[in-house]
């Protein structure tokens, strides 16, 4: 678990894994919320579930990178 994290920390992970949220992030928002958006009708739910929305790509993100290098120290 330990050197999951020191992955998972490492400048380029994070800095990719955010990148990849915000894109990824926004999209799905965008198609999921859109008219709550649009309309600024955010209920307190709308709002929890577009910060999960960006999320779940920044944890698969990290995830991904740091299984590749996890994977290339053996």
């Amino acid at each position: 678990m330990l050197k999951f994290l020191e992955a998972a920390l490492q400048p380029n992970v994070y800095r990719t894994a955010f990148k990849v949220c915000l894109l990824v992030g926004t999209v799905l928002a965008l198609i999921n919320h859109s008219s709550a958006i649009f309309s600024l009708s955010l209920s307190k739910q709308n709002i929890l579930q577009i910060i999960l929305t960006y999320l779940v790509p920044y944890s698969v993100s990290t995830y991904s990178s740091v299984k590749i290098i996890l994977n290339s120290d053996h």
